[in-house]
């Protein structure tokens, strides 16, 4: 894929329509009035069938699934199933992306919060639960009715999130478990309905660096559950963030994913690495609707902002900071279109290629934007020149889903066990 499709440009166009008419009037009060992303996202689905998609998707998914669970009752090996290319040529992963980009212009926190419901969330309840768990959570989920929370991050643990975690599972010797801990930075955790808590199996004489890797699904108000209010932070204002507390929350094995120890043992850490992988693609979408909106703003504000005499786009300093914008957008984007390419084939990123991609999309948007407020000046610094929510909204996409040292450090293990 070099350039998209007339397909996706229609879709572009109706999700920049929606975005500027429904999105960019309310940016003061998505980033400053405390006002919770959900019902804009809501909107956005229904508008153009979203949540509908999500239903057909999953009623599919849940039948080949069915279909799978009743060879194995006769006790026969589900054949397996290859990968086939999409009969779209890739408009459904366009689809996923296109919002993400044109979103991003405006309100970068709403993807976030979006995309750790529908894809983290829901996504981890669909790869590793049961058919009953998926029935009963992932629906509501892929369709914003219900909004989703995955808690891995611990106080203290950054991006050692398995060897420093210390929330627990213990059996309560009544085949379930109390569950104790607490996590942080937990993206939807304030007004989460539903969420996935990954903690480690309380195993007397066993390591703590050896025991099993398990996730529980949650659901708000339970007892001994504590959700906080939003905490204050740099960027992504529009996207809530909170901490968990949890102090003996009594739950059956009915909550446990994939319904028994051994079945959640086997997805443990690489459950979770998969869905990195997805989260990290995502990044490069988020990074170029970023670095498009900055770039847009920085042409026509070097067109107009005259300084000596003459517009401050005909000095070299400044043609040369714009030249390198289109140099990024252009790697970027190109990067997006790989991945487009590869879902439309059947094919999927490794890890360490998502890795790839979202260490320099995440770099290459904090430096645009960063380059966007020095173009900018004074006025780049004001918040009304939005290049300031830009800059601030960047940075996170070099911590959150692994920071940059971890992708250097996820790429360079590849390349040295080739």
């Amino acid at each position: 894929m070099i350039e998209w499709t007339e397909s996706q440009l229609m879709i572009r166009d109706m999700v920049r329509k929606f975005v500027e008419t429904e999105i960019k009037p309310n940016v003061e009060r998505l980033e400053h009035g405390d006002a919770p992303p959900y019902d804009v996202l809501r909107k956005l689905f229904k508008t153009f069938g979203m949540d509908e998609m999500a239903r057909q998707r999953f009623r599919h998914q849940l039948a080949k699934d069915r279909k799978a669970e009743e060879a194995r009752a006769r006790g026969e090996e589900p054949p397996k199933e290859e990968k086939q290319p999409r009969a779209d040529g890739g408009d459904s992963a366009a689809m996923t992306l296109i919002p993400i980009i044109e979103i991003c212009k405006y309100c970068p926190g709403l993807v976030t919060a979006m995309g750790v419901s529908v894809g983290l969330t829901a996504g981890s309840i669909l790869s590793k639960g049961t058919i009953a768990q998926k029935e009963r959570w992932a629906l509501e989920l892929l369709t914003l009715d219900k909004i989703g929370a995955w808690a891995i991050t611990e106080p203290g643990s950054g991006s050692d999130a398995f060897g420093g975690m210390k929330a627990t599972a213990k059996r309560d010797g009544n085949g379930g478990y109390l569950l104790n801990g607490n996590k942080t930075f937990i993206t939807n955790g304030p007004y989460a309905d539903t969420i996935v808590f990954i903690c480690k199996l309380d195993e007397e004489g066993v390591a703590p660096a050896d025991r099993k890797i398990l996730h529980f699904v949650l659901d708000t108000g339970m007892p001994g559950l504590t959700q906080t209010k939003p905490m204050r932070k740099m960027g992504l204002h529009s996207s809530p963030t909170g901490e968990l507390f949890l102090s003996d929350v009594k739950v059956g094995v009915d909550r446990l994913l994939g319904g028994s120890e051994e079945a959640a043992a086997k997805a443990g850490k690489a459950g979770a690495k998969d869905t990195f992988s997805t989260e990290r693609s995502g990044v490069a979408a988020m990074s170029l609707g970023i670095i498009e909106r900055c770039l847009e703003l920085c042409v026509k504000y070097a067109k107009e902002r005259v300084a000596w005499g003459q517009p401050i786009g005909e000095y070299q300093l400044i043609q040369l900071k714009l030249a390198k914008m289109e140099v990024a957008r252009m790697n970027v984007q190109n990067m997006v279109f790989r991945h487009i390419e590869l879902l439309a084939n059947g094919k999927s990123m490794s890890f360490a290629e998502a890795s790839a991609m979202k260490l320099y999309s995440a770099q290459a948007a904090m430096e645009v934007s960063l380059e966007a407020v020095q173009l900018f000046g004074g006025n780049g610094y004001m918040a009304e020149y939005h290049v300031e929510q830009l800059c601030r909204d960047a940075k996170v996409a070099q911590i959150y889903a692994g920071t940059d040292e971890m992708q250097v450090r996820a790429i360079a293990r590849d390349l040295l066990t080739r």
